[in-house]
């Protein structure tokens, strides 16, 4: 085989000619000399002729054998023979190796922006050491510049939120459905912001969004014409929630259907359990209290903003209050209520400690062979918190409000035999459950199966006899009924959008909320 010249190893199809190699262990220095074809004068387009002078500029190119690569590059200086034109002499730049203005060639100019595109400064600028190119994050940040975008809006577009920091300051980002990528970035949520991006890029027909309502808004004002669609994941969303709060609702019938079930068959009671009374707890004293507060207050009528302000407590603990029985606060607030593994089998380990199995040894060997998959330390101190009752004894097996909700959201055929066993017990345990099941079955049914034209058949169904919740979610649906029935009827969703999102969330994340909106937005351009 052949040696291989130098010009084609390291200039292969540049017009450049290798006068000099020196290799030392710190850098790798190469001196050259153009020898293309004379260029034209970029201003008035006139080919250089007669040669005015040369002169050497140092150009620093990609990294060989581990090395920096330095390049000692000659060019020429022509004259503008034009008499019209005011340049009088040009210099020549060496296609795909040299730019005006620039010490770094095209190829590292390249390697550079996609290094900063993707990791952005200074984890950037540790590759680049890494790589031996020698620059710093300020400059890989300053060689980044957003892309050109169209004056039209695409044809299918998908709006969505993002959060620069969460609970306190949003953005929006628009994306191409079609072609599967982000068109423009937003830097707030507000209704008027999108609506005048929409004014200046007309065209779109279809706009996917989620339930939010001011960019529904903005579409009325700004585009009238396009068609909305109801993002179908964000509706089994609201309808899961709907559920869940309908599960949470009725909890106490599948308490006492559960009490009964256990009471059907008569036990020897060997080691009675100690007395339900616990001896309180500082934890327990106050659970008692606010929970008494928080229910006075809603007597009152005030709403939940105002007794958060008043009792100093986060929204979210007042509705838990609101929504949670007593007893089960007291279960949790006595520290003696198990988690993880364990908590699907307290009830067996219960039944047989009152038949008189109380070694713990046994217990958990018996547990095993059950599916337990946790160490004996827990059983343990669960069976040594029921001897001393200091752990209140688990009643009868109740199902969690959001496992229910699980099964009758997920599709039959990923259910298995024993939870669809469960479920039919929880809905024979309670009607509005199972009218809720059989509602939410429905629903899922019309948007799986794309027949949005039944939608008002079901808001009518809901209307006669459906709980509380589920009524409310169909009365919201009613509200955006046009978005909604295009969202089961339609292909289109907000998908896409979702997984832009997190996208965002990633490079927002990298850049640790430093960096300003403008390059983020071009990063998210350019990553799309």
């Amino acid at each position: 085989m052949g040696a291989i010249a130098i010009e084609d190893a390291l200039f292969s199809g540049i017009g450049v000619r290798v006068t000099a190699v020196h290799v030392t262990a710190e850098q790798v220095t190469v001196e050259a000399s153009s020898c293309g074809r004379p260029p034209t004068c970029p201003d008035c387009g006139c080919a250089g002729r007669r040669v005015h002078s040369r002169y050497v500029r140092r150009v620093t190119e990609r990294p060989v054998v581990g090395r920096p690569l330095v390049i000692w590059l000659s060019v020429r200086r022509f004259f503008c023979e034009r008499a019209s034109c005011r340049r009088r002499t040009f210099v020549e730049q060496v296609p795909d190796l040299s730019e005006r203005y620039r010490r770094q060639a095209v190829g590292l100019r390249l390697w550079m922006q996609t290094i900063a595109t993707f990791l952005g400064g200074r984890p950037g600028e540790r590759l680049c050491r890494t790589l031996q190119i020698p620059t710093g994050r300020t400059h890989l940040l300053g060689l980044l510049t957003a892309p050109t975008l169209p004056e039209q809006a695409p044809r299918v577009l998908g709006v969505d939120e993002f959060a620069f920091r969460k609970r306190w300051r949003y953005g929006t980002v628009l994306v191409d459905i079609e072609a599967a990528r982000v068109v423009e970035v937003l830097p707030d949520r507000d209704a008027a912001t999108f609506a005048t991006w929409l004014r200046e890029h007309p065209g779109a027909e279809i706009i996917c969004r989620d339930r939010a309502t001011a960019y529904s808004s903005a579409v009325r004002e700004a585009a009238p014409g396009a068609q909305e669609v109801a993002d179908r994941w964000h509706l089994l969303k609201n309808l899961s929630d709907a559920v869940e709060k309908t599960c949470h609702e009725h909890r106490s019938c599948l308490r006492k259907q559960a009490e009964a079930d256990r009471d059907t068959e008569p036990r020897r009671i060997i080691n009675p359990l100690p007395p339900p009374t616990l001896p309180p707890t500082k934890m327990a004293v106050r659970t008692v209290d606010r929970y008494s507060d928080i229910h006075r207050l809603l007597g009152q009528g005030h709403s939940i903003s105002e007794i958060s302000r008043r009792l100093h407590l986060d929204r979210k603990t007042v509705r838990h209050f609101r929504d949670t029985d007593l007893d089960e606060l007291l279960a949790s607030a006595r520290h003696g209520r198990p988690k993880g593994v364990l908590e699907a089998f307290t009830t067996y380990l219960t039944e047989r400690f009152t038949d008189g199995v109380t070694s713990p040894t046994d217990l958990f060997r018996e547990i095993r062979q059950r599916g337990y998959r946790g160490s004996d330390l827990p059983v343990r101190r669960y069976v040594a918190g029921l001897k001393a009752g200091t752990v209140e004894p688990a009643r009868g097996a109740v199902p969690s409000p959001r496992k229910i909700t699980t099964w009758i959201m997920q599709s039959r055929d990923a259910l298995k035999l024993c939870e669809e066993d469960e479920l039919l017990k929880v809905r024979l345990a309670c009607p509005d459950i199972a009218r809720a099941y059989d509602l939410a079955r429905t629903f899922h049914d019309l948007l799986q199966q794309r027949r949005g034209q039944q939608l008002l058949a079901w808001v009518r169904q809901v209307e006669q006899d459906a709980p509380s919740p589920i009524l409310s979610f169909a009365q919201g649906l009613c509200l955006d009924l046009d978005a909604v029935t295009a969202g089961l009827t339609l292909p289109w969703s907000s998908g896409i959008v979702e997984g832009h999102v997190n996208r965002i969330k990633t490079i927002k994340r990298t850049m640790y909320g430093r960096a300003s909106f403008r390059l983020l937005r071009t990063r998210i351009l350019l990553r799309s």
